[in-house]
């Protein structure tokens, strides 16, 4: 469905210029589209917003949008991009922080550039501390024997943050903010990132010594399965994995026989290696077939979240604001 074009006057703290630039934003929802609407008279952007992904269908939205602005939620075909460049398209933006669903090398071969955006790293920061929370104290079961009438406390004890040490790969933004949450806890907090190591003598003595692993990392072919098994197998049998980064940052196969082994203590997931047609779809009536997928859900120190650690409202207008600005941006407008 179509959500008729938005226009607006000149950019604010900027020139006038003679006709607004023109962003179309494929795969958008109702709440998206009301803050781009909000927001489209201050910077001067003309918008065209449709809930539909960009396809060989929705192309043709494209036509006079140098700049266009896609979800994370599905990962953009080669041909598609092949059809945007057709159609003029020069600049992408992703509306999240990784771009790992769109094959930027093939974009650049085509003339588009290929950017993500930025936002709070609070929001994520939050639902990571709360996924490990929730795993410490059990939630997953306690909630499931309540909902069944059973009060009794259960058989295993949980534990207490300022009693662990946790590691956390990924030392930037939303890694820091997880960081700075924790140490309000009382507990170590140990870091790692690949271009500057901090507070930890390597990846391996990170995963050696941490009682919990939360994964801050993009998506790239370098840590892609940075969590593999022999990674996996250097964590100790009772730590926890924490991902709020990308599923493909560990290998399921390898995380599904190491917590069925019993040499994994538990993981808190928000996000799963092939979660695309599961996560944002109302699977009720339609069940899920990956195996692998099962087999993790159905393991009782397993918790999932559908890749929400993002969704919060100041989230929201962050990354819409960040997708104008960065449009604005790559046209050379200038912007307050």
């Amino acid at each position: 469905m179509l959500i008729a074009p938005a226009q607006s006057g000149g950019p604010h703290g900027g020139d006038r210029v003679a006709a607004p630039i023109r962003i179309t934003v494929y795969d958008c929802a109702a709440d998206e589209a009301a803050v781009f609407r909000e927001l489209a008279p201050r910077y001067g952007v003309a918008l065209t917003i449709t809930d539909a992904p960009p396809s060989a269908a929705t192309v043709a939205l494209a036509v006079g949008s140098r700049c266009v602005s896609v979800s994370h939620k599905a990962r953009i075909p080669n041909a598609v991009l092949d059809l945007l460049g057709a159609a003029g398209v020069r600049y992408l933006s992703t509306r999240s922080a990784g771009t790992d669903h769109v094959d930027a090398a093939h974009a650049r071969s085509l003339g588009i550039e290929v950017d993500g955006v930025s936002y709070s790293p609070d929001g994520v920061a939050d639902h990571t501390l709360m996924l490990m929370l929730m795993a410490l104290r059990n939630a997953r079961s306690a909630v499931v024997r309540a909902e069944a009438q059973d009060f009794t406390p259960g058989d295993r004890r949980s534990r207490e943050l300022r009693d662990l040490t946790v590691g956390v790969i990924g030392t930037g933004r939303i890694g820091t903010a997880v960081m700075t949450r924790l140490r309000g806890f009382g507990c170590r907090v140990l870091g790692y990132d690949r271009v500057a190591a901090a507070g930890a003598g390597g990846l391996d003595e990170l995963l050696e010594r941490s009682d919990i692993v939360s994964l801050h990392v993009p998506l790239t072919a370098e840590t892609e399965h940075l969590l593999d098994r022999e990674r996996l197998a250097r964590m100790r049998p009772d730590a926890i994995v924490v991902n709020t980064g990308r599923g493909a940052l560990i290998d399921t196969g390898a995380l599904v026989a190491a917590l069925e082994a019993g040499r994994l203590g538990g993981a808190a997931l928000d996000v799963v290696e092939g979660e695309e047609g599961v996560f944002y779809v109302d699977r009720r009536d339609r069940p899920v077939e990956d195996e692998l997928f099962l087999r993790l859900r159905r393991l009782p120190n397993v918790l999932i979240t559908p890749h929400t650690a993002y969704y919060t409202d100041r989230a929201l207008r962050d990354t819409v604001e960040s997708t104008i600005r960065t449009c604005l941006d790559f046209e050379g407008v200038r912007h307050a």
